[in-house]
């Protein structure tokens, strides 16, 4: 008797995501990676968030626009920051310094309760809760998420003693 195949079940899994852009046309960048995502197969867009004008971190003189976006997928924490990285160099990215300016940055910042450490992948996002930058745009779209095992994500930007002028929403 032959032997039946087991179905693999598939669980989808929700995670939040945070884009920015410092270099070139900002908002154009923004809106095509979030359309692109929208596209990518197993991926759903629950909640997108206002685009936020903030300073930038490090070298970089130019603001920052951000935004953050709620997923549904099926794909693996690993799939989507290939995925991720693709929509990077499409934009026009290229490595160069360290929080230097870029056309686009998408990062995972949480992959449902998974706690993910290599060396290409930190889930939670280990500086997620020190940057208002992340933590504005996603308390508009899950400010109950946990992003550590001790602080939701309103939770982490009221502790942010930086946060009056250094993002605002961009019009």
């Amino acid at each position: 008797m032959p032997r039946e195949r087991r179905k693999k079940i598939v669980r989808a899994v929700d995670c939040l995501i945070a884009l920015g852009s410092n270099k070139g046309n900002r908002i154009s960048h923004l809106k095509r990676a979030i359309s692109d995502i929208g596209k990518l197969p197993g991926v759903r867009i629950l909640k997108k968030s206002r685009v936020y004008q903030t300073q930038p971190l490090g070298p970089s003189r130019r603001d920052f626009l951000n935004c953050a976006l709620k997923i549904r997928t099926i794909r693996t924490a690993m799939g989507l920051l290939m995925e991720f990285k693709r929509l990077e160099v499409l934009s026009g990215r290229q490595p160069g310094k360290r929080w230097g300016p870029r056309p686009l940055d998408i990062d995972l910042i949480t992959y449902g309760n998974a706690r993910i450490k290599t060396p290409w992948l930190r889930v939670p996002h280990p500086e997620a809760v020190k940057r208002a930058f992340v933590l504005v745009p996603l308390s508009e779209i899950a400010p109950r998420i946990k992003l550590d095992s001790r602080a939701t994500v309103q939770e982490a930007l009221s502790r942010l003693k930086e946060i009056a002028g250094t993002v605002k929403l961009f019009s």
